[in-house]
C-alpha cells in the first residue's frame, strides 16, 4: 500500500505515519527527516535546505523531488511505502504521478489531517521546546502556516478530484487519532 500521510505543519502526520509504518511493515518517507540528517552531516543538500528550513519556506522542488525518486527505489519500498511531507505542492503531486508509473507504483491513498490552526501553532511551540528545533520559532510556525496554505492547500482538491483523499479529524491524543486512521484506511 502506498500511502502519502498530508496536514499542515504540526497537525501529526509524522507521528500517525511511523504508527502505519509498524502496521504495514512499509517505510516511513520523511522529507523532513531526510532533509534535518543532510543539515546535521552539513552536507551541500544539508547547508543549502537549511536556509530555506530555518525561515520557515520549502526547499526547491528538484531537490526534493530528486531525494522522493532515490529513497523509492530502494528494494524496502516494494511493498509500500508512506510519504509523509510530500508532496506540498501540485507541481510536486504532478512530478510524483508522472514517476511512479514508470516504477510501476501508484498512490492508494491520502490521508489529510485536519486540525485548527491555534492548536497547530500549539503544538509546533511545544514541539519547538521539546526538540530545540529551530524551524519551530512563532514567527517561523506563523510563516510556515501561510505557506501551506498557499502551496500545500490545493493539493486537497488535486487529491479530491483523484478519489483517492481521506480526511482525518485530527484533533485527540495519538491513540485516539491513530483508531480514527485505522478505522479509515484499514491500517
Amino acid at each position: 500500500m502506498n500511502l502519502i500521510f498530508m496536514g499542515p505543519p504540526g497537525a501529526g502526520k509524522g507521528t500517525q505515519s511511523k504508527i502505519v509504518m509498524n502496521r504495514l511493515n512499509i517505510p516511513q518517507i520523511s522529507t523532513g527527516d531526510i532533509l534535518r540528517e543532510s543539515i546535521e552531516s552539513q552536507s551541500e543538500l544539508g547547508i543549502k535546505a537549511k536556509e530555506y528550513m530555518d525561515a520557515g519556506n520549502l526547499v526547491p522542488d528538484e531537490v526534493v523531488i530528486g531525494i522522493i525518486e532515490e529513497r523509492i527505489s530502494n528494494d524496502d519500498c516494494e511493498n509500500g511505502f508512506i510519504l509523509d511531507g510530500f508532496p506540498r505542492t501540485t507541481e510536486q503531486a504532478n512530478a510524483l504521478d508522472k514517476m511512479l508509473p514508470q516504477k510501476g507504483m501508484k498512490i492508494n491513498n491520502v490521508v489529510y489531517f485536519d486540525v485548527p490552526e491555534n492548536e497547530l501553532v500549539e503544538r509546533m511551540l511545544e514541539r519547538s521546546k521539546k526538540e530545540g528545533r529551530a524551524d519551530d520559532n512563532l514567527e517561523s510556525v506563523k510563516n510556515r502556516l501561510e505557506v501551506f496554505k498557499s502551496k500545500t492547500q490545493p493539493l486537497i482538491d488535486y487529491y479530491e478530484e483523484k478519489s483517492i483523499l481521506t480526511k482525518i479529524d485530527g484533533v485527540g491524543n495519538i491513540d485516539e487519532i491513530s483508531e480514527k486512521v485505522k478505522l479509515k484506511i484499514g491500517a
